[in-house]
């Protein structure tokens, strides 16, 4: 925004004339000129329309609660559940009010993270460094302007990444920290910021988590007439982990808009430490990752009333899972899935008060596998690949003390395999419905309901694992029902409290063709 003019300033003054008595203003005092300048900022964007309350971390509560992941830091999420399957090196899933991790969405930097093998993000994989605020959202985020899969879930967490800032004169940040702890823990990280322009900045970011994970614990067992067999102390074998993360990205700000650029990469190699069973302390299952992905963003406002936002996305995903216990059948599979994904979505202002959003979302996925097992080949595995086609329509209207949002998404499937039948294409609509009512106009008591049909796809596991895998699975529909009220009260002369802030929540979930999950499904 360039600014610049002229600026004048006039002094009044009362005198009196002796002559004539008369009264007159003094006249202009001066003329000065300010040099134009350039004031480059992000522009101004109303505030959505909060029709169901997020529960919000900032960067300066994220700090506080000096935790180690993003995992670590949900804990403090009332309605969640975060299953953490084995220490540091432990995957860490998330999911909310028991509907599942594949009924939970994630995103980073508004763009989701997927997995379409298993549907199951390790959040363990995101460090709280480059982190500036996580937000929880029951249902959907009330802000209409978003992709089609924000619309498709039945929550969402977002975690919204650091953008660079830089005190007047000064061009570059630096931060290195370094944490350690039980089990062998070392963990040194940093971040580096550059300002490339006023307009344009960039961030690099690293990290190494190392842990033996060993500890101490005592094993006992029975024998069938109830005696102690064994009563032992011994150690957890095979709970290490050797991890690399890196991130770097380029930030930027237009007249009208800003766009994002971010490049990410995880390397892990970690033990899985397995059931103590039968005195048998130490088993040979190792899995080593590899998760990259390369995203971008774009939000422009053509003018008053039109918004655009459009993401980008291309993800390649590596796993080996070894077993090399003596005992069991020894296994060596390797798994490659690759994502390419787009959306484009747009915001209408009809009226102060009254908006409406469509968005289209394309993305393709697939996945390959090689198995190295003596009784199994590559010829029992089908390689599918998953065209993914999403249009939401969605509008949000605001009168007095009532708020309003409704919104439809469709989906259309379409899936190939390489070897055998795939399974028929899919077509859904999914309906959703939110509301708030201020009870009193002169106190912030709120009633608020919605809700929310849904479905999601079989993961490649699901349909395609082999001997458990069926093809032909129904997909699992979901319907929630949700009544609450909530009550904020700011005490702005009390020495004891600032704020309160209740809320309550009863919560009806429904699920139809629940796929349940047999057995092991490896990797």
């Amino acid at each position: 925004m360039r600014g610049g003019g002229i600026s004048t300033a006039v002094q009044a003054s009362d005198k009196a004339d002796s002559t004539t008595n008369r009264r007159y203003v003094g006249k202009l005092d001066s003329i000065q000129k300010i040099n134009e300048v350039i004031i480059v900022g992000t522009p101004v964007i109303p505030k959505y329309r909060e029709v169901i309350p997020a529960q919000v971390l900032k960067e300066v509560d994220l700090q506080r609660l000096n935790s180690l992941s993003v995992a670590d830091a949900i804990r403090y999420f009332a309605g969640v559940q975060l299953k953490d399957y084995g220490g540091v090196g432990g995957l860490k899933t998330v999911n909310i009010r028991s509907m599942g991790t594949n009924h939970m969405a994630v995103f980073y930097d508004g763009i989701q993270l997927g997995n379409a093998q298993n549907g199951q993000v390790d959040l363990g994989r995101f460090s709280l460094d480059d982190v500036e605020e996580i937000s929880l959202y029951n249902g959907q985020k009330s802000d209409i302007f978003q992709s089609a899969k924000d619309f498709g879930a039945s929550g969402t967490i977002y975690i919204t990444t650091r953008r660079p800032r830089f005190e007047e004169g000064k061009r570059a940040n630096f931060k290195a920290t370094m944490k350690t702890g039980s089990f062998g823990l070392i963990n040194p990280s940093m971040r580096y910021e550059y300002k490339i322009s006023d307009a344009v900045s960039s961030s690099f970011s690293g990290e190494w988590t190392n842990a033996t994970g060993r500890y101490k614990f005592r094993y006992r067992r029975r024998n069938t007439l109830g005696e102690i067999a064994y009563d032992t102390t011994a150690y957890r074998q095979n709970g290490d982990i050797n991890a690399t993360r890196m991130e770097a990205g380029l930030h930027g700000k237009m007249a009208d808009g800003q766009w994002t650029v971010r490049a990410y990469t995880y390397n892990s190699e970690r033990g899985i430490p397995g059931a103590i069973v039968n005195n048998v302390f130490r088993h040979g299952e190792r899995l080593w990752d590899t998760n990259s992905f390369i995203q971008g963003t774009l939000t422009n406002r053509w003018s008053k009333k039109f918004r655009t936002l459009f993401n980008t996305k291309y993800a390649a995903d590596y796993t080996h899972y070894e077993n090399q216990d003596a005992k069991l059948i020894q296994t060596k599979n390797t798994y490659k899935q690759k994502e390419f994904y787009f959306s484009c979505a747009n915001l209408y202002n009809i009226f102060e008060h009254w908006e409406v959003s469509l968005a289209y979302d394309f993305q393709w996925n697939t996945l390959d596998a090689t198995f190295y097992m003596p009784t199994e080949g590559d010829g029992t595995f089908p390689f599918p690949t998953r065209y993914t086609h999403m249009a939401a329509l969605a509008t949000a209207f605001e009168w007095g003390r009532l708020k309003m949002q409704a919104s439809v998404l469709g989906y259309f499937v379409h899936e190939k395999v390489e070897r055998f039948e795939a399974r028929p294409d899919k077509a859904v609509a999914t309906p959703a419905f939110f509301g708030s009512f201020k009870v009193l106009k002169n106190h912030d008591l709120s009633v608020r309901a919605f809700y929310k049909r849904m479905f999601r796809m079989p993961t490649f596991n699901d349909l395609y694992y082999t001997d458990m895998g069926n093809a032909f699975l129904k997909p699992e529909y979901a319907e929630q029902f949700n009544v609450g009220l909530k009550y904020t009260r700011n005490f702005e002369k009390s020495p004891f409290m600032r704020m309160l802030d209740v809320s309550v929540d009863a919560y009806y979930n429904k699920i139809t063709d629940k796929i349940r999950r047999i057995g092991h499904f490896g990797c």
